[in-house]
């Protein structure tokens, strides 16, 4: 009988075997869908065995390093798991793990994981009232926090065990460095079942309270088979990719992708983002694949890209569309193309650019190997529309889909409605199969009848040397209803004032037709959630109530 192992084995060296034939990967790809599989123990410490490969390499500010091999991972993950185990933590208890790009985030992660545990990951950004709503709404039995933070959890109320890593804080804290004293011999209580819950995600809650996203010991371990193909990731390569620990993309490409992959998992800690500093690092480290978000990618095309000597294999970005400009910066200096992905904290990653296919400037690709993907009609929501929801066929529903919104069924029949998960997210579907992000439905609004697409606005804008970032709302309008109205970060050198403002509308005019031009702009910074998206509800709110440091472009003319 063929092993949980082996089934994800074939599945993995499938997806490696082609991973630049998108047709076969796409037609002959089937996921493993074993009864039973913990990939802690039939993934990881299979692949750990003997293996003194370097699995997490770590660079803090201060030039220290932390470089830990498959086989000492596996083996302080079972010293781990043993002393919680010691401590009370059992299967299906509520751990939240609030730690930051630390050998000990890796640990805990297998550790729960091979004590069929459910992880419940936060950022340290969390303040107190954050944290009770976790606590309360997760169940939360055990919280593993770093030891500065043990104080914002006086005020989070609870009966749950408390384990500091880093120095004692004292009173109540369990010191975590105890479990290094454990035995690192590990043996489960019980067999792990596909579908039992691994980790319980609070969404970014750009618009809403925060959901709790569900996930299972398949959907993300084998569902990011799908997101080690969009990387396009080796064995042997070195990975990196900045996200905060907490966020759902971190478990995508910090644990899952390349691992399953049997890649180096490499990070660089720092305080405060320095571009020249990343760029020396990925050198000394020898990057071969790289993810990044929008935002740090503008930061990085606004330094010198020249200062790595050798580029990574493969670039990728994801948690917001990338914008052409961007794109083509990278590419003139490392010779490599930024390639996009689209998914969610509910899914892997459902459509992208592979390595190998043909790329189309402003499409985000075409859907990942193991996905069903539709765009339904906006009014009858059949599906077949050349524009219109992005969405799941649940008839071949993809194992890197989430169970549900815990706790929410009424949210989750919603989402799953007509035997389609619907994303939120509108997007374009070209007569190759290519798709292309319009924006989310919340967002694209309508001046003077016509729709507007906040993503393509605020990619022209930023197409000129002044605008760093820039995020597009509807202002209310007599005549038009509505227009579309930027508000501007500003890049180095340039000065929020009329002069600046006169540039950008006449940029505007230049390079968008004149129902889609820029009407009203505002400099400052864009409010964003903890995990970095734009809070755009913030600015809409905002401009409905109006401000004097708007200006007009008929003010200008």
């Amino acid at each position: 009988m063929t092993t949980a192992t082996e089934q994800f084995r074939r599945a993995r060296d499938f997806l490696l075997e082609h991973r630049e034939d998108y047709a076969t990967a796409y037609r002959d790809f089937h996921w493993p869908r074993p009864e039973r599989f913990n990939w802690a123990l039939d993934w990881f410490d299979a692949i750990a065995d003997g293996n003194d490969r370097t699995a997490l390499h770590l660079v803090e500010e201060d030039g220290a390093e932390t470089r830990l091999s498959f086989a000492e991972l596996s083996r302080r993950s079972d010293r781990v798991a043993n002393w919680l185990r010691e401590r009370g933590v059992a299967a299906e208890d509520r751990v939240l793990v609030m730690l930051g790009n630390q050998a000990e985030l890796w640990e805990t992660a297998l550790a729960a994981m091979k004590l069929r545990a459910v992880v419940i990951p936060a950022t340290p950004l969390l303040g107190p009232a954050d944290l009770r709503d976790r606590v309360e709404r997760g169940r939360v039995a055990h919280v593993i926090v770093r030891s500065g933070d043990a104080a914002k959890f006086d005020e989070v109320p609870g009966d749950y065990t408390r384990i500091a890593v880093g120095e004692e804080p004292g009173g109540n804290w369990l010191p975590y460095a105890d479990a290094y004293g454990a035995s690192d011999r590990f043996t489960p209580d019980g067999p792990t079942l596909a579908d039992d819950p691994l980790m319980l995600y609070f969404t970014s809650g750009t618009t809403a309270r925060p959901k709790l996203v569900e996930h299972t010991h398949t959907s993300y371990p084998i569902g990011h088979l799908a997101t080690m193909y969009w990387i396009g990731l080796r064995p042997g390569d070195v990975h990196l990719n900045i996200s905060s620990p907490g966020w759902a993309k971190h478990a995508w490409s910090n644990l899952f992708a390349p691992w399953n992959a049997e890649a180096t998992v490499f990070l660089h800690n720092y305080t405060r983002f320095d571009a020249p500093r990343l760029l020396a690092e990925m050198d000394k480290a020898g990057v071969t694949t790289f993810c990044a978000p929008p935002t740090v990618w503008r930061m990085l095309i606004q330094s010198d890209l020249g200062r790595l000597r050798t580029p990574p294999r493969e670039v990728v970005a994801a948690g917001e569309p990338l914008n052409p400009e961007v794109i083509e910066q990278v590419r003139r200096v490392w010779g490599v193309t930024i390639r996009d992905g689209f998914g969610q904290t509910e899914t892997a990653v459902q459509v992208s650019n592979s390595p190998g296919q043909v790329l189309k400037t402003g499409s985000m690709g075409r859907p990942s190997p193991g996905y069903r993907v539709e765009l339904l009609d906006p009014v009858s929501g059949a599906p077949g529309a050349s524009e219109g929801e992005i969405a799941l066929d649940l008839s071949a529903r993809p194992v890197g889909l989430m169970t549900g919104y815990h706790g929410d069924p009424e949210r989750t029949a919603e989402a799953m409605a007509g035997g389609y998960y619907r994303t939120g997210d509108i997007g374009s579907r070209d007569e190759d199969g290519y798709i292309t992000y319009v924006g989310r439905a919340d967002d694209v609004f309508k001046a003077s009848d016509y729709k507007i697409s906040p993503f393509e606005l605020e990619s022209a804008l930023l197409e000129h040397e002044a605008v760093a970032e820039a995020a597009v709302v509807p202002a209310p309008d007599e005549l038009r209803l509505a227009v579309p109205k930027a508000y501007v970060v500003l890049a180095e050198g340039w000065e929020p004032g009329p002069d600046t403002a006169k540039v950008l509308f006449e940029h505007s005019r230049e390079v968008l037709a004149p129902y889609k031009r820029i009407r009203r702009l505002e400099f400052g910074e864009l409010p964003k959630t903890v995990s970095g998206k734009i809070r755009r509800i913030e600015l809409r709110e905002a401009t409905a109530a109006g401000s004097n440091a708007e200006y007009r472009e008929e003010d200008f003319r």
